[in-house]
């Protein structure tokens, strides 16, 4: 994994100006792995210091215009596929913006954040943790597939028979540590 903490710092900045937590659907990549999805020679996710991020919950120009504030500098429009690439390369653009909503969208007040390292879910251990963590990672997977790859669509019935297995996983017989089961 590479890191590059200007654009990380970047990023949380990002974040912190939007006041919402972002999907990010891509970051650092390997050279083969830029290659698989016809990614630019020169890409700047190579550098780990590009982001493509999904809009299912962020007003894209807003968006826009927080990641300029916070110093990204380059940026690609994938209005069909549902994300913006931002990346700290040379000032630069490509793609069709996204098209101007009819609607705006709405203010939203923001719940008191919790800190993720004093949820109850990571203090837990063992099955109860990874069937609240596995099911929250189904239903983004879920979320992110039905927003952007209506080719993928036949396939998300089956995202929620993963979570009910993580479900099951959790509430199935444990044994206690003297070899009762319990």
């Amino acid at each position: 994994m590479f890191n590059n903490p200007p654009a990380l710092d970047r990023l949380q900045a990002l974040r912190d100006r939007l006041d919402k937590p972002l999907i990010v659907r891509s970051a650092y990549r390997s050279p083969e792995h830029n290659r698989a999805v016809g990614g630019a020679t020169r890409s700047k996710h190579l550098d780990g210091a590009a982001f493509d991020i999904a809009m299912a919950n962020h007003d894209p120009v807003a968006s826009e215009a927080a990641a300029r504030e916070v110093g990204f500098l380059g940026f690609g429009y994938y209005p069909r596929s549902g994300f913006i690439h931002v990346d700290l390369g040379p000032a630069r653009h490509w793609g069709d913006r996204f098209p101007v909503r009819t609607t705006a969208f709405a203010a939203e007040t923001p719940p008191a954040r919790e800190v993720l390292a004093d949820s109850r879910t990571m203090k837990g251990s063992g099955a109860a943790g990874v069937a609240t963590l596995g099911a929250a990672g189904v239903e983004v997977a879920q979320q992110v597939l039905a927003e952007t790859q209506s080719a993928i669509l036949p396939l998300v019935p089956y995202l929620d028979t993963l979570r009910w297995v993580f479900i099951v996983v959790a509430l199935g017989p444990r044994q206690h540590a003297c070899g009762l089961r319990i």
